[in-house]
């Protein structure tokens, strides 16, 4: 039975326009109703703020509903590819993202950008190290859902790319918080270790659960067609629509800084966009040399360049609040992943006769 076609929904293909508009609304209120935001943020328990933690919670639970965790104990069958990204994630990555956003935002554009911020803790910091640390809690982010998609488009093993996305999930769960306290530190940033772990309580471990169980429950009632066909499609626009919402308020604190110096976002869309372009060489570079299918380099190459940049902003938020130069950072994330990845499929498909 041949398989039907999948393709970009309006909300995904479109999610760099989004995200440009959401700026421009979130400056708009932030200029013209501040106290909005403001009252928003406010509504807090133990410096967790209630609504931005809901939204948040909706950015993930979807993307973890999507999620087969069955497919994972067929991986050892195929060890390679599995062991190459795991390898890439967090072997490689987090600090090739920390040694090249230190490098341009601590060095080659510092005298460009803003001098300090306080951040939640009441902390004054330099604000380079807070754009650092939000490119810092995007490479300790492995792939999100949308990698799926990337795979597919690029005509990669979609089982493969299911099982990293499931395996990234659950290694998020332990080596997120210490290796995200450890960079951190390294970029002297304040490290409020308790709620590094609650962030990885609340976004990772919760939606993850929640996620598990109600996969379980729609497939045993209504059925793998149902789930697939008519669950799956409404789940993706709750997705983006609260990290849309997420963006709003976050603009609206930034606003100022926006407006005066608009070369800010450009500036540190640089260092993610070569990190993403050099993780993906090498993880491509090395499926070859390991002799690995381009069924299976493909996904693997698309996983180590992709960001789970639901989960970086959560922490950042989290972490530093939302008007930090960490959650912007980490926004910067998600306005060039999407121009990016459609770039990488592009070459994988061009250079698919590379592989046996």
């Amino acid at each position: 039975m041949q398989q039907t076609e999948r393709k970009l929904s309006i909300f995904e293909k479109y999610l760099t326009v989004w995200v440009g508009l959401c700026i421009v609304a979130g400056i708009l209120l932030g200029r013209f109703f501040p106290q909005v935001a403001k009252y928003l943020d406010s509504l807090s328990v133990a410096h967790v703020s209630i609504p931005i933690a809901i939204c948040l919670f909706f950015m993930m639970y979807p993307i973890m509903v999507k999620i087969d965790f069955a497919e994972v104990v067929k991986a050892g069958k195929t060890p390679k590819p599995v062991l190459l990204t795991l390898a890439i994630n967090w072997g490689v990555k987090p600090f090739t993202m920390y040694a090249i956003a230190g490098f341009f935002l601590a060095y080659v554009f510092k005298g460009m950008l803003p001098g300090t911020e306080v951040v939640k803790d009441g902390a004054t910091v330099e604000l380079f190290r807070s754009y650092i640390s939000g490119a810092i809690l995007l490479g300790i982010a492995p792939c999100t859902a949308m990698v799926l998609m990337w795979g597919y488009l690029a005509k990669g093993n979609d089982g493969h790319t299911l099982v990293m996305v499931a395996i990234n999930s659950l290694t998020m769960l332990f080596l997120y918080a210490p290796l995200g306290g450890f960079l951190l530190k390294v970029n002297k940033m304040p490290i409020p270790w308790i709620t590094i772990f609650l962030s990885v309580m609340i976004y990772v471990a919760l939606p993850l659960i929640a996620g598990y169980f109600t996969r379980k429950k729609v497939l045993e009632i209504k059925g793998k067609e149902w789930f697939e066909k008519k669950f799956l499609p409404y789940l993706t626009p709750v997705s983006i629509v609260a990290l849309l919402f997420t963006l709003i308020l976050l603009f609206s604190f930034k606003g100022d800084l926006i407006i005066a110096q608009p070369q800010v976002i450009g500036l540190i869309a640089i260092p993610l966009t070569i990190q993403t372009f050099l993780i993906f060489g090498i993880t491509y570079w090395l499926a070859k040399i390991l002799k690995l299918t381009y069924e299976d380099a493909a996904p693997s190459a698309m996983i180590g360049a992709s960001n789970h940049f639901e989960v970086a902003i959560a922490t950042s938020t989290m972490l530093y609040g939302l008007n930090s130069g960490a959650a912007l950072a980490t926004v910067v994330g998600v306005l060039v992943e999407v121009p990016i990845m459609l770039t990488l499929v592009k070459i994988c498909l061009a250079t698919k006769n590379w592989f046996k």
